[in-house]
């Protein structure tokens, strides 16, 4: 048995049809006959390469609107039957089978009709490729014998190999590139059932996570390294989301980002939607169609953790705020913006030490600032989506994968449950609808407190709440008077707010649902507070 396997007949069939010509041209240098279908077939043909049609090969014509075209013993005998194993030659003579020793194939678009926003199921179950996948799969059980290629990128290494070893390729390619086709066949019935299982009815009173779980992962680049030096680390994308979010942004300047700036990149972008998304439905609701009178927000986050958000006029005004509610935090943090960067807001963001700072556009002058600053990020997001995408969030944990529901929810003023004697003032509730939408992106045990267009101070993770009460009062550098406080789930004693009575607060906003809540309730009345229930708890773990 030899390494090199000269080839001396090819199947090309593509639906990609880049880079297909030039091969073609490679493989008549070398003299193999290419046997063809269709669309592919027409194109060699308009550009002068002598193709043979599949139908002339196997002698039966294409039928079924094209359904059947490669599905015949010709093509999978050609393909499949063992070269060095004599009963398998004795076959393939006696049938007239040849021998097939390329398969060039990619598939019908599947992935890409499913990804409109048109598509009906008819358009789906007609771009499922039949032939395509068994072709592959037929090559790749037989890689001893046949080399199999399927995507456009491995044309170039192909022909330097044909090139090289005068139209033959070694062994140890076609074994890789058929652990690469079956990889890809894989990938598309796993698209073809998910696309199929989502279209089944389901029923409200089960659980609508799906049996099973496929999930494709795509390496995107390696990163220098993990959360720390000596762990090895690399983004995937998830094959066929399209799913807006920093994986996808695209790098305008900068050194590469790390392990540690994707994970916080996220976490501010994330924060600083959550807000948008807020404004977006409360212009809405009062009638606004347009989303450019939204005002600017700013979030700055250090490992995971809001240090800074601000809401404001401008991208100046709104990261002058981020960055007053802790400064020294804010310090080689992620700053995420929900609007255009410009100059102004250039020039302070530039004053301060960041990692990465994220926003939908940047202007071409704060592009020229922000270009001397030669490591610093800058991650351009594009025009945000209209609604927030329907994916899971999925954890892994030793032997398993925890899957949930993204928490998307996000209450308004008609949800809130008044439980206090005193009622929250307009600015109050504001304040409160704010500060509870912070609270699901900080780490439990939350505390926030804040002013309607401005964080003030964070408790975050702590063990007891009331620690966190008092962590969140240490670590503000605004005043804390007249701001209110938001606690991600309910008070089980009535200490916490005891204590942030103290630092001045005038409203609290909480799930609610501790069997002391009559004790909370008595603290809040005492302390002439206003609380509101929730009914909702937004624990991050």
């Amino acid at each position: 048995m030899t390494d090199l396997k000269k080839i001396t007949r090819a199947l090309i069939s593509v639906s990609d049809k880049q880079g297909i010509l030039e091969l073609a041209q490679v493989l008549v240098r070398h003299n193999i006959e290419i046997i063809s279908t269709g669309g592919t077939a027409k194109l060699l043909r308009a550009y002068g390469v002598n193709v043979r049609d599949v139908s002339d090969f196997t002698g039966f014509p294409e039928m079924l609107d094209g359904r059947v075209k490669t599905l015949h013993p010709k093509i999978h005998g050609g393909i499949l039957h063992i070269r060095d194993n004599a009963e398998h030659r004795r076959h393939a003579n006696n049938h007239n089978i040849a021998p097939i020793d390329l398969v060039i194939v990619n598939l019908y678009p599947f992935r890409e009709t499913i990804a409109k926003p048109s598509v009906t199921l008819d358009d789906a179950i007609e771009n499922i490729d039949i032939g395509g996948p068994a072709m592959l799969r037929s090559a790749a059980k037989n890689h001893n014998d046949v080399a199999v290629v399927v995507e456009p990128t491995d044309y170039p290494r192909l022909t330097k190999l044909l090139n090289a070893n005068d139209g033959a390729l070694p062994q140890t390619v076609r074994y890789e590139l058929a652990v690469k086709a079956f990889r890809h066949t894989a990938a598309y019935d796993r698209d073809i059932s998910r696309y199929l299982g989502q279209q089944l009815p389901t029923d409200a009173t089960t659980n609508e996570l799906p049996d099973e779980w496929t999930l494709e992962l795509n390496k995107a680049t390696g990163l220098r390294y993990g959360e720390n030096p000596h762990q090895k680390a690399a983004l995937y994308k998830i094959a066929g989301s399209n799913e807006r979010g920093v994986a996808n942004a695209e790098q305008l300047q900068g050194k590469e980002l790390s392990y540690n700036n994707l994970l916080d990149g996220d976490a501010a972008w994330n924060l600083a939607l959550e807000i948008y998304q807020a404004q977006r439905r409360d212009a809405q609701a009062s009638g606004a169609i347009e989303t450019s009178g939204l005002p600017h927000t700013c979030a700055i986050i250090k490992h995971t953790n809001p240090c800074g958000i601000g809401i404001g006029t401008t991208a100046l005004d709104a990261f002058t705020k981020a960055k007053a509610t802790d400064p020294v935090s804010a310090f080689g943090g992620i700053i995420a913006c929900t609007k255009t960067i410009d100059e102004s807001a250039a020039h302070a963001m530039s004053e301060l030490f960041a990692e990465v700072i994220i926003a939908p556009d940047f202007t071409a002058e704060a592009k020229t600032i922000f270009s001397v600053k030669k490591n610093l990020r800058l991650l351009q997001m594009g025009e945000i989506a209209t609604s927030r995408d329907p994916y899971f969030e999925l954890r892994r944990i030793s032997g398993g994968m925890l899957v949930q529901e993204n928490d998307h929810e996000l209450l308004d003023e008609e949800s809130f449950k008044i439980v206090s004697e005193r009622k929250p003032t307009v600015a109050e509730l504001r304040a409160l609808r704010f500060a509870w939408a912070i609270c699901k992106h900080v780490k439990s045990n939350a505390i926030v407190y804040a002013k309607e267009d401005q964080l003030v101070g964070v408790g975050a993770g702590q063990m007891s709440r009331v620690d966190s009460v008092k962590l969140g009062a240490t670590k503000a550098q605004l005043p804390l008077t007249g701001s209110v406080l938001a606690s991600d789930a309910f008070f089980p004693f009535r200490d916490g707010l005891d204590e942030a009575a103290r630092h001045g607060i005038t409203a609290v906003i909480q799930p609610g649902g501790s069997v002391r809540d009559a004790d909370a309730i008595q603290a809040a009345n005492e302390h002439n507070l206003a609380m509101v229930f929730t009914a909702m708890r937004h624990f991050k773990h």
